[in-house]
């Protein structure tokens, strides 16, 4: 089983660990900051620094509970210490746009009273929520923004908790799609994302510490996908 040092720290850009498997095209470590992807997070890119070689890490996956950092290399890598650097400009944007998905669901239920969460996707340029709430319109979205971006002027800190299955249950709407509720029904420690004052759901991706780093949001598209769902597609538009 990989150590997934991210679920504890989203802001850990570099680790030591050892390869524990090569398999090829791919190595596993015994720990990893590496984000494998998922949520609709893409996986992170970077390196491992091996004997002052750097070998690009091409993708990140996870399988079962082991991380697979596909890198090309040559001689085989077992039981070699290396040195994991994460390519953090690429992450800390995915950290931002993560973090405003979930302030722009909480902003819907809160402020709106009504919406269920159907999906979400991450970009290097861009981000989309997608929502069932039939009554949401084109032309709420500068309203939507306003508020948006007004819960990311708050400053609001955002902290990571390790609740039981029967903690995390007793949270309303602590799971908020389908798979993700029957996630919730496996695990026996469910790792919770609080953003304080505002939300909790149960996430395993990377955000960050504070809703102030994401500086601000600009919705830049709307989509009308059938009678309840709806997509928003937005940009991070630096500060307030």
């Amino acid at each position: 089983m990989t150590e997934l040092l991210y679920l504890t720290d989203s802001y850990l850009k570099e680790f030591e660990a050892t390869v524990v498997e090569d398999l090829g095209e791919s190595v596993v470590l015994d720990r990893t900051a590496f984000y494998p992807g998922g949520g609709g997070q893409p996986n992170d890119t970077g390196y491992l620094e091996v004997d002052g070689e750097r070998l690009e890490v091409l993708s990140v996956e996870k399988a079962e509970n082991k991380v697979l950092h596909h890198v090309k290399h040559e001689e085989s890598l077992l039981n070699v210490k290396v040195k994991g650097v994460i390519n953090w400009p690429r992450r800390y944007t995915f950290m931002k746009y993560h973090t405003a998905i979930h302030l722009i669901d909480a902003v819907l239920r809160n402020y709106y009273g009504k919406a269920f969460l159907t999906g979400g996707q991450i970009y290097e340029d861009k981000a989309r929520i997608d929502v069932d709430f039939p009554e949401l319109k084109r032309e709420m979205l500068p309203e939507l923004e306003t508020r948006v971006n007004q819960e990311i002027s708050t400053g609001r800190e955002v902290i990571v908790k390790f609740l039981s299955r029967d903690e995390a249950m007793n949270i309303p709407e602590i799971a908020r799609t389908k798979p993700g509720q029957e996630l919730l029904m496996k695990l026996d420690v469910v790792r919770v994302v609080e953003i304080v004052g505002l939300d909790a759901q149960m996430d395993g991706g990377t955000h960050v510490r504070n809703t102030r780093e994401i500086g601000a949001i600009r919705m830049v598209k709307f989509e009308n996908k059938g009678a309840h769902n709806k997509r928003i597609e937005f940009v991070l538009a630096g500060g307030l």
